[in-house]
């Protein structure tokens, strides 16, 4: 045999290699974010991301750091020419949460200063992240938020960026903002009404109710429920059953987002209302936040 030639390698190692070069050539910094755990699944043509909080599970300023680096990321090494990406997955490592929202103890500091320029600064990175998850990043890919415990504020508004929810049966989902006079200010108005008219919008936002798995999916808002413990796999179940007809429904929520379009702009202006409201709460309605922050934080911390 000629020195220059070489053995076809059997199909299933090749197929190995191909596998091994992938991973290897996802960005390390994106396997290593402080409170993002990240893994990408070359087989399914996924990234799994869970929240990995320190202290109560919020959108702290280091959070959103790391969403706005996990989002660079994938945007510059995934998609077409580069390491494929189908589907983009959401959840928590936070025993019973999802995630409670905005970071109340930094909203209170805000609020007590004056400080309105870092009120709507918070904000606008809140609503940009989101606003860049809706469009999915401009990738051709599935969002999916995975839901096993509480999803309540910014953590609602934050899965209503996602094109599937799939909630474990006894995952919760509220907007309490108005119990201490606020709204919630980061995409609940922008989003539910285009999902569900601003009557039943309305309705949510100021209900005060905490709504079931099961109300979700009755509504349309959850797309698939899965038994306590089986979330996980329940995606995957997703994933396994949506590959054939994957380009489809990537086009089908390109074609939604052209019918009912969402501006970053409109996100803006609701965080400047938001922002104006917060500096109007009173100090009975600043200690309502901390007393709901402190309950949060001490129910997560017998949770974990």
């Amino acid at each position: 045999m000629g020195e220059g030639l070489a053995l076809p390698l059997p199909v299933q190692e090749e197929a190995w290699l191909d596998s091994s070069a992938r991973r290897l050539a996802v960005p390390e910094r994106l396997l290593n974010l402080a409170e993002l755990d990240v893994l990408y699944d070359d087989a399914a043509r996924a990234i799994w991301t869970f929240m990995r909080p320190y202290g109560r599970p919020s959108f702290t300023p280091p959070m959103l750091g790391d969403f706005e680096l996990w989002q660079d990321l994938i945007g510059r090494h995934f998609g077409p020419g580069r390491l494929p990406l189908d589907y983009l997955i959401l959840g928590s490592r936070s025993p019973g949460v999802f995630c409670f929202g905005g970071d109340l103890d930094l909203f209170q500091k805000l609020i007590r200063a004056g400080d309105r320029n870092s009120l709507a600064h918070y904000g606008y990175r809140c609503v940009e992240i989101l606003h860049r998850n809706m469009l999915a990043m401009d990738l051709p890919m599935l969002t999916i938020g995975l839901v096993q415990g509480q999803a309540l504020g910014g953590g609602f508004e934050a899965l209503l960026s996602f094109d599937v929810i799939i909630a474990e049966r006894g995952s919760t989902f509220g907007l309490p903002e108005v119990m201490f006079g606020l709204f919630p200010g980061m995409g609940a108005h922008a989003i539910l009404s285009r999902k569900l008219g601003t009557a039943m919008a309305d309705r949510i936002i100021l209900s005060q109710k905490t709504y079931t798995a099961e109300e979700m999916y009755e509504m349309g808002i959850v797309a698939h429920l899965a038994e306590p413990g089986e979330g996980v796999a329940a995606v995957r179940d997703f994933i396994a059953k949506s590959a054939r007809r994957h380009s489809g429904m990537v086009a089908a929520k390109k074609a939604m987002r052209v019918a009912a379009p969402l501006e970053v702009d409109e996100l803006r202006r609701i965080v400047d209302i938001w922002a104006d409201a917060a500096l109007q709460l009173s100090e009975s309605d600043l200690r309502l936040m901390t007393r709901l922050a402190g309950a949060q934080a001490r129910n997560h911390g017998k949770a974990a």
